[in-house]
This record gives C-alpha cells, sequence and structure tokens, in this order.
C-alpha cells in the first residue's frame, strides 16, 4: 500500500512538472491581431522618415519634400483602429482610421479625402523598417493639385522610439 500512494504521488508530482512547463501561452494571436501589431504594437506606434527613412514616386527620391513624415498607427481596441500624420505634403488626411484588407492582411487602407484614402496600400516589415507601397492614379475629375501628386510611391519609415 505504502508502494502504491509513493507511485501515485510520484505520477501525480510529474503530471504537474510536465503541464506546467509546457509552452501553453494563453490563446494564439490570429493572424489579423499580428499584422496589427506590425503597424501599431502592442497600442501604438509612430513611423517616421527621419533617421534614414527613403520616399520615391516613380523610382525618384522626393525624401527631401517629406524628410517630417511620420504616421502613427494606434490600436484603441473596441474604440477602432487610428491614424495620424505630419508632413504628408497633402498625400495623407491628418488623421482617420485604419483597416487591414486581403485575405493575408497584407494591405492597409485609410479613411479620409486626400489621394492616398481608400486605396490600397501594400506593407511589409523589413528588418525593423516599414515599407508602404502604394498608386495615386490620375484623378477622375480634373485637379491640379491631385495630378501633381499621381505615380507609384514606395515610402520606407524608421520605428521611432
Amino acid at each position: 500500500m505504502k508502494q502504491l500512494a509513493k507511485t501515485m504521488l510520484i505520477l501525480g508530482f510529474l503530471s504537474w512538472v510536465h503541464f506546467s512547463c509546457s509552452d501553453d501561452d494563453g490563446p494564439q494571436k490570429t493572424a489579423e491581431e499580428l499584422a496589427i501589431e506590425i503597424l501599431a504594437g502592442s497600442s501604438e506606434q509612430t513611423w517616421s522618415i527621419s533617421g534614414g527613412g527613403s520616399v520615391s514616386r516613380d523610382g525618384t527620391s522626393l525624401t527631401n519634400n517629406y524628410s517630417d513624415f511620420e504616421i502613427k498607427f494606434r490600436n484603441r481596441g473596441s474604440a477602432g483602429l487610428n491614424y495620424e500624420t505630419v508632413g504628408s505634403g497633402g498625400l495623407f488626411d491628418p488623421s482617420g482610421s485604419w483597416t487591414l484588407e486581403g485575405e493575408n492582411y497584407n494591405r492597409l487602407r485609410l479613411s479620409g479625402i486626400q489621394p492616398v484614402a481608400n486605396r490600397d496600400i501594400l506593407y511589409e516589415r523589413v528588418g525593423t523598417d516599414l515599407r508602404l507601397e502604394f498608386t495615386v492614379p490620375n484623378p477622375s475629375s480634373a485637379s491640379a493639385r491631385v495630378e501633381a501628386l499621381v505615380g507609384f510611391y514606395v515610402f520606407t519609415l524608421k520605428p521611432k522610439q
């Protein structure tokens, strides 16, 4: 009987050790949650040209034109996903909401009325940088301001600490 009690005690202890050392860190994050973290971190993240970022349109550098550009992505949970920009030169709205699109959540869409608003923006992390690619098409109605911004853009942004 003592032997059975010792065996049960050892088995109980080994079971406890096995289950307490498992890799279960709680529920796994969804693909959408992981994509949101790329842009907004755990709650908000600011991305900037300063510190080595760049901007090009149709292969021509425009970094000097956007040297003060920053975009801050916020994840406010149930209150939604919001963004703010500075130094956008009329390309982006100063603020609005954002959504993720596509099966892999690899496209970003910003609300607003400026040329980039409501268009697919392909994004990806490259090391610690954030790369945004998008096209500003010719406007359907005459607008000299928008026509001046037409083209394929690549923004390479650095995380702001």
